[in-house]
């Protein structure tokens, strides 16, 4: 067994696919698929299924999984620790998060810590949905991790603050008038929804349900950045992080009465470390949050 084979069963899983997984490997197809069955000749049985489209984890392989990941992961640590005590670097930390929250949140934040620390590098894993999050940095993945705290989380929780959301609508859209609007007013309307998987996804479903009603789909996206600017395009209204945002946004934003929001928090392991905590320190002072940055928005 070797940190090669694991690297690629992990890719595979995460890409869907040996295809995908070939191309992001930068393999043939039948080199990988060479070295998942050593690799499965190694553990004594099959731990991924072919499918016509796509893998699946065998039982077998979703016990092995998150170890592979652990192993990869403490590997890189290995890696990281060697080069700074040869000079070769001063360090890394690694940061999970979530796709939104990367690039609505993080932006200022590795803003601030490259012109702080220059020689401590990120490296950024970035998740569709919280509970993906979590998971990962239970498996050892990342430093710390950013996003929807979990409620069972054995460790030490940052809270940051809360995120707050708008709908997105073209400026001549009959709402567009207004500065609120209430979800149930939107109830007939199909949305700017996200894809299956992505955790906007639960959170738009939970609060148009918490209106009365289910919102039906025009279009889902997979990217957080493409909803606000289908939702200007008119295929329907978005619900969006005010975060992600450009300036000068050629649409219209609409608080949601009532507010929707989302509390954020930064999540560690057990054990001090001091890299971690500073980055923890400028993620509180430079996290775009604040509702001012709403008002802006609708202004």
């Amino acid at each position: 067994m070797t940190l090669r084979q694991l690297e690629y069963l992990v890719t595979i899983v995460d890409a869907g696919s040996f295809m995908r997984a070939a191309e992001l490997l930068h393999v043939t197809q039948p080199a990988l698929s060479h070295q998942v069955r050593a690799l499965e000749r190694t553990t004594g049985g099959p731990l991924l299924e072919r499918l016509p489209r796509s893998v699946r984890l065998t039982p077998m392989g979703r016990a092995m999984l998150p170890h592979a990941r652990a192993t990869l992961a403490a590997a890189q640590k290995a890696v990281s620790a060697a080069r700074q005590a040869a000079g070769l670097q001063c360090g890394e930390i690694m940061v999970a998060t979530l796709y939104s929250v990367g690039l609505g949140v993080l932006p200022p934040v590795l803003k601030a810590w490259r012109r702080a620390h220059p020689d401590v590098h990120v490296r950024l894993f970035e998740h569709r949905h919280a509970d993906e999050l979590a998971a990962a940095m239970a498996q050892g993945q990342a430093d710390l991790a950013v996003g929807a705290a979990p409620s069972d989380w054995d460790g030490p929780v940052h809270p940051l603050g809360e995120e707050e959301f708008v709908v997105v609508v073209p400026p001549d859209d009959p709402v567009a008038p207004a500065t609120t609007v209430r979800l149930a007013d939107l109830a007939e309307r199909e949305w700017v929804h996200y894809a299956p998987g992505n955790g906007l996804a639960d959170l738009l479903d939970q609060v148009c349900g918490a209106a009365g009603f289910q919102p039906r789909a025009a279009v889902r996206t997979e990217q957080t950045a493409a909803a606000p600017s289908l939702a200007a395009a008119g295929l329907g209204p978005a619900l969006v992080p005010a975060n992600v945002l450009p300036p000068r946004f050629a649409a219209h934003l609409l608080r949601p009465d009532p507010p929707v929001r989302r509390r954020l928090a930064a999540y560690t392991r057990p054990g001090g470390d001091p890299v971690v905590s500073a980055f923890i320190e400028i993620l509180r002072r430079k996290a775009i949050l604040v509702p001012g940055h709403v008002r802006r928005c609708l202004n």
